[in-house]
């Protein structure tokens, strides 16, 4: 079993028991997941970006992010869960197709651009 078969396993049990799949539709797993997002963007709002990642790597900070990241992993577990999608699978679907649109000899050393 995979981590992410593990922890969707986990978060449907841990859902189930508390008889909580009557608020788990994908818009309100979606806003979950948004409302985390903004937490862990809190963290680093003000915190000069020469310095965040140092920061970052220490306590308190980093016990607080990985918080707040848990809560988007896992909301993130659950709503692929609720939809059916293989997250993993289509992680590595993402990733190849990047692969394919970025090749790393052409863009190597540039920030991508959209297209």
């Amino acid at each position: 079993m995979s981590d992410l078969e593990d922890l969707r396993h986990r978060m449907r049990a841990f859902t189930n028991e508390r008889d909580w799949e009557q608020f788990h539709d994908p818009k309100s797993l979606l806003l979950a997941i948004v409302g985390e997002v903004g937490e862990l963007s809190e963290l680093f709002q003000w915190l000069p970006a020469t310095d965040a990642r140092g920061l970052a790597e220490e306590d308190p900070l980093r016990s607080r992010v990985a918080e707040e990241m848990s809560d988007v992993l896992l909301y993130l577990v659950r709503l692929a869960d609720v939809l059916g999608i293989d997250l993993h699978a289509a992680a590595v679907a993402k990733i190849e197709a990047a692969g394919e649109r970025f090749a790393a000899d052409e863009v190597r050393g540039t920030a991508p651009t959209k297209h």
